[in-house]
């Protein structure tokens, strides 16, 4: 026998015949492998090139991947024109991207070049029909969009019937047909001479609507239209203070970029209400855009010195009555930290991450040699939005010589402004415990005296500053750094400022930023917890909105929920600590599960879904983090996940389980699987949503995550499994397979029993069946799992088998062939279990039904015995007395075995007593 070669010496030939081999196993990734391989041996543009395409586009239309299916068969086509199956393939290809007119036109080509291909006639005749009734429909729409463009366009027009056909045009614009009709018939240009002239607001975004639907996720046009427009005009629409204005023109920029990126537009990417300036939304896009995989402007801002414009705006002092320069919200600075910082996470080496510091230290370098003091004030100011944002380039700032002598100096004058200023930057400062240290030091006596103050903007952020150092010892109940109470005196003043209606949201947000570090102490959490004006205040403030409130809001709220990251206590390290006397940090009496427990109900019931809900709006991944674990937290208590869904939680949650902080989307994402649990998921996840919750629940089954997490998403993927076909395709398609089958080679009984049921609920797909028909002991493992000691694993195995044998006469064979099978059947027949004998003798019936050859195997066993008696028990199930019947009588039609009674050819009277 002829050793095998190795793969670098096989020819391109070789490869297809590999590749046939895989396609007709139903593996459908190893043939697009093997295919590959042959083209790239191929070295010559010709017939042989093109048969290795043409069969990587049928692997391809059979994965689903349409666009590469139909890539590959242009290609052949280009090498031998007008080939049958080429043009065939296209046409699927074609026809399942919706490309209906060109499809038809390869059908009709299939015919013409291969006129008895009887499989192409249901094909042409279907794209007929599709082709003319699309025909009809532009016709239709054609005079649709007539008579809007006439009223629309009609200044002298009625306004309530203009805005009507704005609207009409918008809504024709999401579809195909009105699309590309409208584009045909000059909407551009009619639309760029209206606005020139156009005063009444809704017309206005009506027609800046249509622009971004015409854009969205069509190349041409969109380059056609900025073409036409120019990128001018969008900025001026941009460049306005009416909210709605630039909401429209702001998610028409970024349909834009995402068009031209190749980009699709996020279901929370949509404009946030509350950025109602054009230099919001600007941020906001900038932010959106910075990351690698959408356009990576992050290192193209750097070089272009975008960094100390942003500074610029960082150090804006509208909140302090001060004279600005630009028009900003309350939200701007707060936007300008998260952008900083989401800017410095794509600074992904060394040298980028020097160049972005370099930048922010010519600015403060700049800002600080002059002698004004508005210079410094504004260096300060900004560097508390860099302390928010990336904090380690904010902390290098501030280890500078005399950069914290100089703020605690501003701390110390009788000047408001300065006082405010370094008030912020101190409470930003208070991070790490090495500077706490220092400021506690140095600071504390400052803060006090700032507290004394009249003004109450100073009294709150010196309060602020008090509450972040007296927290300094975190949930540690051994360390308190200010003298015993101080902590809940500092809640109540807190308190005072949240609830009083007298304070506006920016001394309220103060207010939750300081209880947000007082939380960390056990009794803190107590009080606050019972009170229930407190609560709904924090709550309130969540819903205005507010990004500057986020954090004080979320954090206070994690918090309360002990949702913050712990470390692992291991016994052995801390014995070790003991041993070598240091510190042990001791839990409160008031952080027991118990106590947790309750805290959750409480802010379940006061609402507290509502307000994350309100703040899970953030582009602060951090922030969307905290979040997270406030859901996750409260989905903890099984009770309340129904109240979770019911306020809109698991619509918030699918969004920060696919984009945001590693922990954030873990954390986002079992909250969602404990709602897939508890709940029928097609409440919990209505229509399309149900499908998309699949990859977040797939994320948790990975070996970095804890046994809990990855029991609680294969549990919510069962669930998910037998909803429908979809969801089963989505799970396949995802390549879940492999990770779910994973944990049913686990000791652990719960994580095996898991993984089961949910394969026992995906074999319900032809899919899946196909993969268990191929080349390898998937359905050996279920074989063995049928005998496993966990009887809930070992009915998950034999339903699943039970339904693999009824449908599929190759899995069928490969049962018996399992060298174990005998002893299997024998234990689920034999077993006390009705629900276990039932699937033994349901898998024996499909098995004596599939083939001759299988009912051969059962024969030449003692099977048939233990059937024949399970038929004839009198007490026995009638379920399992049914099928036993059936089995034995497939054995019958087979010729196996005799009827009884019969007398054989070979029998004679001389046999018979």
């Amino acid at each position: 026998m002829a050793p095998e070669k190795s793969d670098s010496e096989m020819t391109s030939q070789q490869w297809k015949e590999e590749g046939n081999a895989a396609f007709k196993e139903s593996d459908w990734e190893a043939a697009v492998r093997c295919y590959t391989k042959a083209v790239q041996l191929c070295k010559e543009d010709g017939p042989e090139k093109s048969v290795f395409l043409k069969n990587r586009a049928a692997a391809y239309l059979k994965l689903g991947e349409n666009e590469k299916a139909l890539s590959d068969c242009s290609t052949a086509l280009d090498l031998v024109p007008d080939d049958p199956k080429s043009l065939f393939r296209r046409c699927q290809a074609l026809e399942a991207l919706d490309r209906f007119e060109e499809a038809y036109r390869d059908a009709r080509q299939v015919h013409t070049v291969d006129p008895g291909n009887k499989a192409i006639q249901p094909i042409l005749a279907r794209l007929h029909g599709i082709v003319q009734e699309r025909l009809k429909l532009m016709s239709q729409t054609s005079n649709k969009v007539a008579k809007m463009f006439e009223i629309a366009f009609d200044m002298t027009a009625d306004k309530e019937k203009r805005e009507v056909a704005l609207n009409n045009m918008v809504v024709l614009a999401r579809e195909n047909s009105g699309s590309q009709v409208m584009f045909k018939e000059g909407v551009v240009s009619k639309i760029a001479s209206l606005l020139k002239l156009e005063k009444n607001e809704q017309i206005f975004l009506g027609a800046v609507r249509v622009i971004g639907e015409l854009c969205k996720e069509n190349l041409e046009r969109t380059k056609s239209i900025l073409q036409d427009l120019g990128v001018p005009w969008f900025l001026d629409i941009l460049n306005c203070q009416k909210e709605h204005q630039v909401n429209a023109a702001q998610y028409c920029l970024q349909t834009i970029l995402n068009t031209l990126s190749g980009l699709t537009n996020k279901p929370d990417s949509k404009p946030k209400p509350e950025l109602c300036l054009g230099r919001d939304a600007i941020i906001e896009l900038i932010m959106r855009n910075v990351h690698y995989s959408a356009l990576d402007w992050a290192s193209r801002l750097v070089e272009i010195r975008g960094l100390q414009r942003l500074m610029e705006v960082a150090s804006e002092l509208k909140e302090y009555n001060y004279e600005s320069s630009m028009e900003i919200t309350d939200s701007t600075r707060s936007l300008v930290s998260v952008c900083l910082a989401r800017i410095y996470e794509n600074m992904y080496y060394d040298r980028a991450r020097q160049d972005f510091i370099s930048n922010i230290d010519d600015y403060v370098k700049g800002k600080l040699i002059t002698p004004e003091l508005e210079s410094k004030v504004r260096v300060v100011v900004a560097l508390t939005s860099l302390l928010l944002g990336p904090l380690d380039v904010g902390n290098n700032i501030v280890a500078r010589d005399g950069m914290m002598e100089m703020i605690l100096v501003m701390a110390g004058t009788d000047d408001i402004l300065q006082q405010k200023v370094a008030c912020e930057c101190i409470i930003a400062a208070s991070s790490k415990k090495d500077k706490i240290k220092s400021i506690i030091a140095q600071g504390v006596n400052i803060l006090k005296k700032l507290y004394q103050s009249k003004d109450d903007g100073i009294r709150v952020r010196a309060l602020v500053g008090l509450c972040k150092l007296g927290s300094s010892g975190g949930t540690d109940a051994s360390i308190r750094p200010f003298a015993d109470g101080a902590t809940t005196k500092l809640a109540e003043a807190c308190r005072r400022f949240l609830i009083s209606p007298s304070k506006d949201v920016d001394m309220r947000r103060w207010a939750a930023e300081g209880l947000s570090y007082l939380t960390l102490d056990a009794d803190v959490k107590e009080k606050l917890i019972a009170d229930k004006a407190a609560i709904q205040a924090l709550i309130e403030l969540a819903k205005t909105g507010n990004q500057a409130a986020v954090y004080g809001v979320v954090t206070t709220f994690v918090n309360l929920c002990n949702a913050y990251e712990k470390q692992e206590v291991i016994p052995e390290m801390v014995e070790l600590a003991k041993f070598a006397k240091h510190h042990i940090p001791e839990d409160h009496e008031l952080d027991d599960p118990d106590f947790v427990s309750k805290r959750l109900i409480v802010l379940a019931n006061e609402g507290i879904t509502s307000a994350l809900v309100a703040l899970s709006k953030t582009e602060s991944h951090n922030s969307k983090e905290l979040i997270a674990r406030i859901f996750n937290a409260i989905c903890s208590e099984p009770d309340l996940r129904g109240l979770v869904v019911q306020q809109g939680g698991a619509k918030a949650l699918l969004p920060m389980a696919l984009e945001g902080t590693e922990k954030g989307m873990r954390q986002a994402s079992q909250a969602l699987a404990r709602i897939g649990i508890t709940m029928n998921p097609e409440v919990a996840f209505p229509g399309q949503r149900n499908v998309e919750v699949v990859r977040p629940m797939i994320t948790l089954l990975h070996p970095e995550c804890s046994a809990l997490e990855n029991f609680e998403s294969l549990l919510a993927l069962c669930n998910l499994a037998a909803l429908n076909e979809t969801v089963r395709k989505r799970i396949i398609k995802e390549q879940a397979v492999a990770k779910i089958e994973s944990y049913m080679f686990e000791d652990h009984d719960m994580l095996r029993r898991a993984a089961t049921q949910v394969i026992t609920n995906l074999i319900l797909s032809p899919d899946l069946v196909k993969q268990y028909e191929g080349k390898n002991d998937k359905t050996k493992y279920l074989v063995l799992l049928s005998a496993d000691e966990d009887l809930d694993t070992a009915l998950a195995a034999a339903g699943a088998l039970a339904q693999l044998t009824a449908v599929s006469k190759k899995c069928c064979r490969k049962v018996v062939d399992v060298e174990s099978w005998q002893e299997t059947m024998r234990s689920l027949l034999g077993n006390p279990d009705s629900g276990l004998q039932f699937r033994g003798v349901y898998i024996t019936n499909n098995l004596m039904q599939s083939c001759k050859e299988v009912a051969e195997r059962l024969i030449e066993t003692d099977i048939m015995e233990i059937l024949m008696a399970l038929s004839l028990l009198e007490d026995g199930d009638e379920k399992v007395k049914k099928f036993a019947l059936e089995a034995l009588k497939s054995a019958e039609e087979w010729k196996l075995i005799k009827k009884p009674g019969a007398v054989s050819d070979e029998e004679n009277e001389d046999d018979v007593e």
